[in-house]
């Protein structure tokens, strides 16, 4: 069963949305060569503070940071840590927060310093990905709709996209149903109706889409050290089309 969020519901996740794409834009100015994975980590924690939300990562299964902070190769989930980010890496930072009882969660890939172009084409495609799929969340469409929007554009440009993670719903839990795969499956696929609320997320690779989980049990990278990118928007179905709900305006 998809939630169905009233009004009310996502006026209040509208409020959280805009604070947390707020976050996101702060650590994205930081992203520079010599910068830590730890700092943003330790950044987020200071602003998750100053704005009175709670972190929905930390803790969350175990995980013991407050966002995930993944480079080059590492897909999603990875722990920030003493790594330095370098020039002509790209980096994709997750983040997720709880407010006044409900949760938005969004990414980001993002270059440090100059970059070549097969990572520059990558990120491109995943942000652009990522519009396709919202374009296409409407009232009577079908879940099918998103991921097949995600794969053909994706595919269509020489990337793959990820098997092993997708997106979900999301409100009151940080995860709820449904899955939304960036890739046309066999299974059932719901009528879209107004007041369902989406965490869209592709995840799409320069080379296969096989993954796999480092023995940190978190951290997933392509399995042929290949770049990877990732972009999330929190997204309200509503009867006039979709409202991302993580962005500052």
């Amino acid at each position: 069963m998809i939630p169905i969020k009233t009004c009310h519901d996502i006026d209040k996740m509208r409020k959280g949305g805009r604070v947390l794409a707020k976050i996101m834009a702060e650590l994205s100015g930081m992203v520079s060569p010599g910068l830590t994975t730890a700092e943003l980590d330790c950044k987020t924690e200071g602003l998750i503070r100053s704005f009175g939300v709670r972190s929905a990562f930390q803790g969350y299964r175990g995980y013991p940071a407050h966002i995930c902070v993944s480079v080059n190769e590492e897909v999603v989930h990875g722990i920030p840590g003493p790594r330095r980010l370098r020039e002509g890496d790209i980096v994709s930072i997750d983040i997720g927060i709880e407010n006044s009882g409900y949760f938005l969660d969004m990414a980001e890939t993002f270059p440090v310093g100059r970059i070549d172009t097969k990572r520059r084409k990558l990120i491109e495609t995943a942000k652009a990905a990522l519009e396709e799929a919202i374009k296409v969340f409407r009232v009577g469409n079908r879940l099918l709709d998103i991921s097949r929007s995600v794969q053909a554009y994706v595919e269509a440009r020489g990337f793959s996209v990820v098997r092993d993670f997708v997106g979900h719903g999301i409100g009151r839990e940080l995860h709820e149903e449904p899955q939304i795969p960036n890739y046309v499956t066999k299974e059932d696929s719901p009528v879209l109706q107004a007041g369902m609320v989406f965490a869209i997320e592709p995840m799409i690779n320069a080379g296969t889409w096989e993954v796999k989980v480092l023995q940190d049990g978190w951290t997933a990278v392509t399995k042929d050290k290949e770049p990877s990118a990732h972009f999330e928007h929190t997204v309200a179905l509503t009867k006039e089309g979709p409202v991302v709900l993580t962005r500052e305006e």
